[in-house]
């Protein structure tokens, strides 16, 4: 049975729980946004990203947790935390949770340490604006975004008064640090095989 929405209502996270359906989709400020299976080069992306960014996760000896989309992140205001309070709720490709009191049998409850986002066609405008401005707003230290197509990613890391600083472009021959795992190294050109 397919649920109608109406995308101009706002929503909670509390609705979110009752649409029983295969569609993706994220509230950012109570406002629905829908978007399509990711193309196969994003998807080789973020197994490679995932593969590797798991292998610091295990040398870190459980110190964080990884994890891929489909995942919800909830992001709380105000300290707000009853599920018909939360009106921002999205599924990172991938993020890092190394405080790990955040998490709970639905996801994450507030901003993880790491988030990447793969750009796509239909995500762009969304991973490049909306999302920087919301993971900035929230407090996630390191914001990955990766360019599959120019074979780059983008990282910003977030400063002392809570900005993200103009981030530092990785292209296909560099190695990029994983500062929340005290600079461990991946080679682009591993990242970047398909």
């Amino acid at each position: 049975m397919e649920i109608v929405l109406d995308l101009q209502k706002r929503y909670t996270y509390a609705d979110y729980l009752t649409w029983f359906d295969d569609i993706r989709r994220e509230l950012i400020d109570g406002f629905i946004k829908l978007f399509p299976a990711p193309r196969r080069i994003h998807a080789d992306v973020s197994k490679n990203l995932t593969w590797y960014l798991e292998s610091a996760v295990r040398r870190n000896k459980g110190t964080c947790n990884l994890y891929y989309a489909p995942f919800d992140v909830r992001f709380p205001k105000n300290g707000e935390k009853e599920n018909n309070k939360i009106f921002t709720v999205v599924q990172p490709d991938i993020c890092v949770v190394c405080d790990l009191s955040k998490l709970d049998e639905r996801g994450c409850l507030g901003a993880p340490d790491m988030i990447v986002e793969i750009l796509s066609p239909s995500t762009g405008k969304r991973d490049l604006h909306d999302k920087f401005l919301l993971y900035e707003t929230h407090g996630v230290k390191e914001y990955w975004i990766v360019y599959p197509e120019a074979k780059a990613i983008h990282v910003f890391l977030l400063n002392e008064i809570g900005k993200y600083d103009d981030g530092k472009i990785y292209e296909f021959s560099d190695k990029v640090p994983v500062f929340v795992f005290n600079n461990y190294f991946i080679s682009l050109e591993d990242i970047f095989k398909y």
